[in-house]
């Protein structure tokens, strides 16, 4: 018994591979897409993605597809549609069929390759911001540069008040 929770956990940690190497997901997480949380529903995922393919018998690709699509959009508010579902799906099913098959040292394998390309995973931030203190120059010299500018067309005449008490804009 306790060989298969063993060789159930490696099927855990394949899932947790396929997931958190997910450029959508990661991109979701780091973002916070699933709000203060987001890191915590990415590790419930893997727990619910997993338990999904030992509930349900002969899943097809599509099915997976569906069934993480449905988990990204509610979770994370996250519509996926840049073609990456098929990969992270046949992944999936691929590993979960080495892992009813006995296929053990292949899984592990397949596990490794994830998690290094995990590991090479550049980061990305956001180039730094101007500070207040230069916004504020740059709007108050934009004010300067604006009230020095030629303005070739003459004011518009002042509203005309009709005699019903109504004041009159007229547009030239």
């Amino acid at each position: 018994m306790a060989a298969a929770a063993a060789s159930r956990e490696l099927f855990t940690e394949g899932v947790r591979a396929v997931l958190h190497t997910w450029p959508v997901l990661q991109i979701a997480v780091d973002n916070g897409f699933g709000g203060v949380y987001a890191q915590q529903k990415a590790d419930w995922m893997v727990d619910v993605v997993q338990q999904y393919f030992h509930d349900n018998a002969d899943l097809l690709q599509c099915e997976v597809e569906d069934y993480i699509a449905e988990l990204m959009n509610q979770e994370f508010d996250t519509v996926v549609d840049d073609g990456s579902l098929p990969q992270v799906s046949i992944s999936l099913l691929q590993m979960f069929s080495q892992w009813r098959q006995g296929a053990l040292e292949q899984l592990q394998q397949t596990i490794s390759t994830l998690t290094q390309k995990k590991s090479q995973r550049a980061k990305v931030t956001a180039p730094p911001t101007q500070s207040d203190e230069e916004s504020d120059s740059e709007t108050q010299a934009m004010d300067c540069d604006s009230s020095t500018s030629h303005n070739t067309r003459p004011p518009p005449p002042p509203p005309q008040e009709e005699e019903d008490g109504w004041t009159v804009v007229r547009k030239k």
